[in-house]
């Protein structure tokens, strides 16, 4: 299924003096933050709406109230905001009573992101959101700009704002496609999809809004009532207690399945298209069914690498590739997370695929490392007793408080020794010039690396445990890092060789600039 082409770009001045006249959004710009406004306060004017219904002389009128409030504040948005185009910055003015004029150097940008719902899409418009390093908002966000003038200012701060690994401005280019390094076909969509779980995550968090939401114990109530239901069915097509056992299982396995299916639906819905473009010395993301969203950033923003590969995932024999990059976080603190920012450049591809994509963006020519540096030879040890002390402590207060049935627990143990061996015998890490690499995980493994310009400190830690049994950890910090990406971190080193590369590394990373 091909992608459609986006439209032509608008023009902009090729320079922009103090002088210039200042540009306004789009005239429909206040309908757009409306909407935002109210998906942020839909729960207050819930409760006002609930509340006006249940008091016998309450204020009915109360949410209305609220929805011209938030009606005036977007109009006053939209009519306050101004932006112009500079040489070398973008000028973003807001605010009547508070006024405020931001300049933003185009170098200072790292990721330009456009967003395109489905009421964007029939509009014609687009949200741009500019970001960079270490802030907790982006710098600017436009809502909203007419779809190719938020083309042409995507290509304008790209152009303008290019600048090669010393940090001096390169001359702006023409336009162009870009090479594509990896497009997702639906079949690999669908499969991505099947792997996620994102479809179980999005049911249990409806569940839990349902509990909170439903008054009365309703949420509750409907699921007792949906179980003794479906106990009534299986009674009724069974006779005995194995056949019923096969009617509930098989209940739960459509669940699944349909919850899976669920899963696939919203994997289309959100990396249909997907497209990840290398554009000079930035890297661009595609994506989307219904909301399309255009994000890019600069290579050499990258500050960390995670490769994920889950049991699921081996089945298909694919993997994630996910970066880390120094750009603004949201306003909650939780990054990237609303789906609209480069965080994973490739969702679902072959090892060999994501191995050539770190080559290529990275620039890391012995990637794979060829040869992995083993832990502790009592690795396995170390971890098995992280498991084995809480686990006994809460089987010995159960077995007080139940008996022999308290202690069933203690079957865990030999289990967990053996998982914490795999663990430990596939574990390791690999140090050369360029880059740190870790490599963890047995039904669940990852790989994170980072080069070691990008580095920001190391940190040399001890457990009680660690130091019983003579090992130590290196903690490594880069510039940003996603909020679910495992951390940089060496486990279960010899003491003496961690002692080694803490200092060896402290060296290099004071020796060398910091490139972010």
């Amino acid at each position: 299924m091909t992608t459609p082409e986006p439209p032509p770009l608008a023009p902009l001045p090729p320079a922009a003096g103090p002088g210039d006249a200042e540009r306004r959004l789009h005239p429909a710009s206040w309908l757009f933050v409306l909407l935002q406004n109210l998906r942020q306060f839909i729960v207050p004017l819930i409760v006002l709406l609930v509340a006006g219904r249940r008091a016998d002389d309450g204020p009915a009128w109360l949410p209305l109230i609220g929805i011209g409030t938030l009606v005036a504040v977007s109009v006053w948005q939209y009519l306050t905001f101004r932006y112009r185009i500079a040489d070398d910055r973008l000028v973003v003015r807001s605010g009547l009573l508070e006024r405020s004029v931001r300049q933003i150097p185009y170098s200072r940008i790292h990721n330009v992101a456009i967003h395109q719902s489905l009421l964007h899409r029939l509009v014609g418009v687009a949200e741009v959101r500019l970001e960079s390093a270490g802030g907790t908002r982006p710098e600017a966000q436009m809502r909203v700009l007419r779809l190719p003038e938020a083309l042409a200012l995507e290509q304008l701060i790209r152009d303008r704002g290019r600048t090669d690994d010393a940090g001096s401005p390169q001359p702006a280019s023409a336009a162009t496609p870009g090479d594509t390094l990896l497009a997702l076909s639906t079949a690999e969509v669908v499969k991505l999809g099947l792997i996620s779980n994102r479809g179980m995550i999005v049911v249990a968090g409806a569940l839990a809004l349902a509990f909170q939401a439903l008054p009365d114990r309703t949420a509750g109530r409907w699921l007792v009532e949906g179980g003794r239901e479906a106990f009534g069915y299986a009674n009724a097509f069974a006779a005995t207690w194995m056949a019923k056992t096969l009617v509930l299982a098989g209940a739960v396995a459509l669940a699944l399945l349909a919850i899976r299916a669920f899963s696939v639906a919203l994997a289309l819905v959100r990396y249909h298209g997907f497209r990840l473009l290398r554009q000079g010395r930035r890297l661009t993301v595609e994506r989307g069914l219904l909301s399309r969203s255009r994000s890019s950033v600069p290579r050499r923003r990258i500050q960390a690498w995670t490769l994920r590969e889950g049991v699921l995932h081996r089945l298909f024999a694919r993997r994630t590739l996910e970066i880390d990059t120094a750009s603004a976080r949201g306003s909650d603190g939780q990054g990237q997370q609303d789906g609209r920012g480069l965080d994973a450049l490739a969702p679902i591809a072959t090892a060999a695929t994501c191995d050539a994509i770190v080559r290529d963006v990275a620039a890391l020519a012995h990637w794979p490392p060829t040869h992995w540096q083993p832990l502790h030879r009592r690795a396995w040890l170390r971890l098995a007793l992280g498991a084995w002390l809480p686990t006994t402590v809460l089987c010995l207060v159960l077995g007080w408080f139940f008996g022999r049935w308290g202690l069933l627990g203690l079957l865990w143990l030999p289990w967990s020794a053996f998982v914490a061996h795999r663990h430990a015998a596939r574990a390791g890490y690999a140090i050369d010039t360029a880059m740190v690499a870790v490599r963890e995980g047995w039904w669940r493994r990852h790989w994170r690396f980072a080069e070691i310009g990008k580095l920001q400190a190391v940190e040399l830690r001890q457990s009680p445990l660690d130091r019983w049994t003579g090992m130590a950890a290196l903690w490594l910090d880069t510039a940003g890092a996603q909020p679910l990406a495992p951390p940089l971190r060496l486990r279960f080193v010899p003491l003496a060789e961690a002692e080694r590369l803490h200092a060896a590394l402290s060296r290099e990373i004071a020796r060398r600039p910091l490139r972010w």
